[in-house]
């Protein structure tokens, strides 16, 4: 990839204290990844927002956290919400595979094993979101091509962190 991909990373990476929290907020910050509050702070979208009008690229799990359980959960709404701010816009679906194998949830734990990440065609937000410009069938609609992509079964309800 020519750009280099801002991701979210949660809060606590940024504000640790001591040698270890300087070295993690330096990492985070230095490889351009976003800070996000996940009780639901929406300073991270407007965040994420500034980054796709710059010019830059921004990934994004719209599950808001890992599978619990490998299969592909109900989406949540901020990629399709901060996507339908930002004129032109092209959404890249990707679907991974293996990553519950090498990085059991809720493990610290590193296995060695493959990932495989499929990546899908670009596909422009406003189709999407179409006419009405609704985020919530636009994720819906996000989802069913990582879901495809993927081969994964869909559950159409939010993951349990």
């Amino acid at each position: 990839m020519r750009r280099r991909l801002s991701f979210f990373a949660k809060s606590e990476y940024f504000a640790g204290a001591g040698a270890r929290g300087l070295a993690s907020r330096a990492f985070f910050t230095g490889t351009g990844q976003i800070p996000v509050d996940r009780a639901g702070d929406d300073s991270a979208l407007a965040a994420a927002e500034r980054v796709l009008a710059s010019g830059r690229a921004w990934a994004i799990y719209p599950e808001g956290t890992r599978s619990p359980d490998g299969r592909l959960h109900r989406g949540h709404t901020g990629a399709l919400r901060v996507a339908a701010r930002v004129p032109g816009v092209q959404v890249v679906p990707a679907a991974l595979h293996g990553t519950a194998e090498v990085n059991p949830p809720g493990t610290r734990r590193i296995t060695p094993g493959r990932v495989t990440v499929r990546i899908g065609a670009p596909v422009a937000a406003t189709a999407l979101l179409g006419p009405a410009f609704d985020v919530r069938t636009g994720t819906d609609r996000l989802m069913a091509l990582i879901r495809d992509l993927g081969g994964l079964e869909y559950v159409d309800e939010y993951a349990r962190r």
